[in-house]
């Protein structure tokens, strides 16, 4: 019988250490490729299986995010015979992408995991939006995992060194790339993201060219892709699900469907580092509880005065920061708790597993 040499999707030695009590208890390790209305698609050393949740998994389950997510390591009961598995837990994430599940209630909706490098897709066209890219800076910062700035759709821009300095200048220190998937420029120089074992998730609004990176990475069409909307150049919808792909050079990319409105979620750290320049000016104010607002010795008032911080990356600095507030506000104090306690029940699911002796 054919098996999956597992390292081919990531697996390393320390996730071998973390699967340990898992081992004993009779499991075996599997990755999530795709997710669909809690039935997941997973790779693993006997091939591809449906998993489903165990039903004491799915009872002491807190909310959404202890449910696998796209990238992520289970712990799985196999029925080769059949197809299927049965997914008994989730090993602890190195790295996710989290954002607010849509709807009123407070919830954490994964879109990835256990992802090395973020590729931050914006188009260079008339949907081009420093706040809205600073945003997804927001969450890439506070994923854990690398962020990379793709420009795509270079082919559509008259100043490409324009548009990458004006990147520049609100995602210092985050390597940029401008790549036109039509036209295969700038391809070349993601391979090293995407080197064996390695996984990179696309992430970008609506439209920004997602699937058709994908596809020219893949070097053939493997998820399906859309054209352009006319009249204000947004792309239409095409992504569904997130679904992780292995590349034929090794490394493992993720799709995300596009995302227009991105909510932010528990983002405070990733806040900080996407706003490194206020975070800095803020440190040189007179006093340190200083609200940047008419307070004397007011540094970085002083800068938007000079004109070394531009008024719109403060008001959106600003804006991010209130809706963490709004959002920290409205969250159930009791979810803190639930954090808490949630490896010891992890580790209680681990020993009433089948196997554990």
């Amino acid at each position: 019988m054919t098996t999956t040499d597992m390292a081919e999707w990531g697996w390393d030695p320390k996730w071998a250490e973390a699967f340990g009590e898992y081992r004993e208890a009779g499991l075996v390790p599997g990755r999530v490729t795709l997710e669909h209305k809690h039935i997941y698609r997973v790779m693993t050393e006997e091939g591809e299986l449906l998993g489903e949740i165990a039903g004491r998994m799915r009872h002491e389950a807190f909310g959404r995010a202890d449910y696998p997510a796209v990238g992520d390591w289970v712990a799985l009961q196999p029925r080769p015979a059949d197809g299927r598995a049965t997914i008994h837990g989730v090993l602890p994430r190195r790295s996710k992408f989290s954002r607010k599940a849509a709807g009123p209630a407070v919830a954490e909706q994964i879109v990835a995991a256990n992802v090395d490098t973020v590729f931050l897709v914006h188009a260079l066209n008339q949907d081009f939006n420093l706040r809205r890219l600073e945003r997804y800076l927001t969450l890439a910062y506070e994923s854990g995992a690398q962020p990379v700035v793709l420009l795509s759709k270079a082919d559509l821009c008259a100043d490409v060194p324009g548009r990458v300095a004006d990147v520049e200048g609100i995602a210092p220190g985050v390597p940029i790339h401008a790549v036109s998937s039509l036209q295969d420029e700038g391809l070349e120089a993601l391979r090293p993201y995407l080197a064996g074992g390695r996984t990179a998730a696309l992430l970008g609004s609506s439209g920004a060219g997602k699937s058709t990176l994908a596809n020219r990475l893949y070097g053939e069409e493997v998820l399906h892709t859309g054209g352009i909307r006319e009249g204000d150049d947004r792309g239409r919808h095409t992504t569904t699900h997130r679904e992780l792909v292995r590349l034929p050079e090794g490394g493992l990319l993720i799709d995300t469907p596009g995302m227009r409105e991105l909510q932010l979620w528990d983002a405070d750290s990733g806040l900080d580092l996407a706003f490194r320049d206020i975070e800095a000016l803020a440190a040189g104010c007179r006093f340190s509880d200083c609200s940047h607002g008419g307070e004397p010795g007011c540094a970085v008032q002083a800068a938007l005065e000079e004109g070394t911080l531009q008024a719109a990356r403060y008001r959106s600095y600003v804006k991010l920061q209130k809706e963490l507030a709004f959002e920290a506000r409205r969250e159930d104090p009791a979810l803190q708790r639930e954090e808490r306690d949630r490896w010891k029940k992890i580790h209680k699911q681990v020993r009433k597993s089948p196997g554990r002796h």
